[in-house]
């Protein structure tokens, strides 16, 4: 299982971030995500894998004027 919030998602072999982002279903666009404590950008999104028993914080863009 893969924990994000208060929230699990079951994990497979192969699971990258992007991909979980996509299976959460969220309408939010994220640019960094925290997965086990470490920063990641979405530029490595595609290529960073996603153990099991992960803890995963989504950081949605935010802007303003």
């Amino acid at each position: 299982m893969v924990q994000i919030g208060d929230k699990q998602l079951p994990w497979k072999p192969g699971l990258t971030v992007d991909k979980l982002i996509k299976e959460f279903d969220d309408p939010y666009r994220y640019v960094v995500v925290r997965l086990n404590g470490r920063i990641i950008s979405e530029p490595q999104f595609k290529e960073t894998l996603v153990p099991d028993q992960a803890e995963v914080l989504l950081i949605p863009m935010i802007a303003g004027g």
